[in-house]
Order: C-alpha cells, then sequence, then structure tokens
C-alpha cells in the first residue's frame, strides 16, 4: 500500500474530530427523544389531579406559557398521587409482589443457564450454532404466541396433565394455570435467553490456562470452577440477572395470561389504574416510583464494574 493512501488528507484530519462527537451525540439523542421527553411527559401526569374527563387529569402546564405562569403553576403540582401509593397497601403488596416473582424468575433461569453456557464453552465449535438456535429459537415466534402456548400446556385439561396422568406420575390433574408458578414459569422460558449469552461470552473469554494452572497445582475439576471459572464469570451472570430481573418485575403480559386473581405485579397495576380505573395520575407515580427502583441493581452493578476496573481483574 502507497504511503499516499496510508496517511490521511487534511479535510479528513478536520472532519475526524466532527464524526467522534456524532458518534457521543447520535445515542444521546436518541436517548432524549425515546426516553427522556416520554418519561418528563409521564412525570407530569403523576404530579397532576385526577378527574372524570378526556384527558383523565388536569394539566399543570399548557403551552404556550409565559415566565410568570410557569413560576405560579409551579405551585399547581399534586402529589397526591404519590402519598396514594404509600397509604393504599395494594401497591407496596404489589412492588413486593413483583420483586420476589422477578427475584426468583432470575434465581431459576441462573441455574439453568449457567450450566447451558458452560456446556456451549465445551463442545465442539462446529455444533455450538446448533445449540445456540436451540437457545434463541423461541425469539423466532411471537411472544405473545409463546404465551398462548403455555395456556395450552399448563390449563388442567392441557398437554402436561395429560402426559403426566398417561405416565402415572399423578392421579389427577395438577392445579398450575392461573398460579403464580405458571407466571414463574413464562417469565423463565421468556427470559432464559438473555441469561445465557452474558454468561456464556464471560466463560468463552477467560484464558484456560488458568484452569490448567489449577489443576497442575493440584485442584480437582470441581474446585478449580469454584475458585476459578465461577469467579471470572460474576460479570456475565450480574448482567444476565439484571437483563432477566428489570423487565421482569415489571412484565404485564405473563401475569395476565397466565396468572390468576390471585396473581398481584405491579405491571398489572398500572395497567389496571390506566385503562380500567382511569387513574392516570396514580399509574404514572407508580411507573416513576418503579423506575427509580430499578435504577438502585443498575447503579449497584456500575459500582461494581469501576471497582472491578479500578483494582484490574
Amino acid at each position: 500500500m502507497s504511503a499516499n493512501r496510508m496517511s490521511s488528507t487534511p479535510q479528513e484530519q478536520a472532519q475526524a474530530p466532527k464524526r467522534r462527537l456524532w458518534a457521543i451525540y447520535a445515542p444521546m439523542l436518541w436517548m432524549l427523544i425515546f426516553f427522556a421527553l416520554p418519561f418528563l411527559l409521564v412525570v407530569k401526569i403523576s404530579l397532576s389531579q385526577t378527574v372524570l374527563a378526556r384527558p383523565p387529569y388536569v394539566p399543570v402546564f399548557d403551552l404556550p406559557l409565559e415566565w410568570s405562569d410557569f413560576l405560579d403553576r409551579l405551585g399547581l403540582f399534586s402529589f397526591e398521587a404519590y402519598q396514594g401509593l404509600f397509604n393504599d397497601p395494594l401497591y407496596l403488596d404489589a412492588y413486593l409482589s413483583s420483586v420476589r416473582v422477578a427475584g426468583l424468575s432470575t434465581l431459576v433461569c441462573m441455574l439453568i443457564a449457567y450450566p447451558f453456557a458452560l456446556s456451549l464453552t465445551r463442545v465442539h465449535p462446529n455444533w455450538r450454532p446448533f445449540f445456540f438456535g436451540l437457545a434463541i429459537a423461541p425469539f423466532c415466534t411471537s411472544f405473545l404466541i409463546r404465551v398462548y402456548a403455555w395456556i395450552a400446556i399448563l390449563k388442567d385439561e392441557g398437554f402436561l396433565n395429560h402426559l403426566l396422568l398417561w405416565l402415572g406420575v399423578i392421579e389427577a390433574p395438577l392445579q398450575i394455570f392461573a398460579t403464580d408458578s405458571a407466571v414463574l414459569i413464562g417469565i423463565v422460558y421468556s427470559y432464559l435467553p438473555f441469561m445465557i449469552l452474558p454468561i456464556y461470552v464471560a466463560i468463552e473469554r477467560q484464558d484456560q490456562s488458568l484452569l490448567e494452572a489449577a489443576a497442575d497445582l493440584g485442584a480437582s475439576p470441581w474446585s478449580a470452577f469454584w475458585r476459578v471459572t465461577f469467579p471470572l464469570s460474576l460479570p456475565g451472570v450480574i448482567a444476565g440477572a439484571l437483563l432477566v430481573f428489570i423487565p421482569a418485575i415489571g412484565e404485564f403480559v405473563i401475569p395476565d395470561l397466565l396468572g390468576g386473581s390471585q396473581t398481584l405485579m405491579i405491571g398489572h397495576t398500572i395497567w389496571v389504574d390506566f385503562f380500567d380505573n382511569r387513574d392516570w395520575p396514580s399509574a404514572a407515580a407508580a411507573a416513576v416510583l418503579l423506575l427509580a427502583l430499578l435504577l438502585v441493581p443498575i447503579w449497584a452493578y456500575e459500582r461494581l464494574q469501576s471497582t472491578i476496573a479500578s483494582e484490574g481483574l
């Protein structure tokens, strides 16, 4: 290659900083348009008052708005919706139930995904695309159709009970559908690939010579796994846990279709407030509080990543 092609022109050098700035600000612009502005609208609704009209709340700000009017309108903000979240035990029960179901689903996903991801790193490279296809095959079908399929499987007269009765494992159909167990199964099935892929990447990047060194020092395979493989894969485990826990805690479709009347999750509660009760401020306040709660594990993960980077692990 010639020296003229290796060296960039002055015009290209002048455009390089602009390209870097575009690479930085383009994601920020995307987040501003599709996250920050809609979120501010939700916050505005949460600070409004409920009325039986269209829209079912009293707007605090109406454009165009003068600066003097803006300052006067600040006193019109209402925190009744947020007060109602703490006064009504329904919301507290919904948050706690959502955390419980999402946490248990994340744990089950981890117990299933880790052996699967570890096996992927041990199989022959020619077989890995096949097993990856098994992991992501559910994404080739509509999410709603997959959830409806579990209805046919878990109902009293569904495929699972027919199979267990035919095998003689049970004498009467199991009551799984319309329970928290059905919701757990649906969430684990739907979000399992989000746990498998980060764990696989974390294990695949590990230096295999570390396991050889551990074996040379007398460590058994089990001891080498707990002392070498598992600690080095923790970033992938934590990333997968966040990818499962965060969407699962606000899940609405799966609890609505697979859960029963006793299944209480905050996503379904927000939907009922928006569309059935027409109480938009309360629903918006519940959504804002849910997002604030979800920022806690994200912040903890960022701190953990910063600690690992600073220590050079």
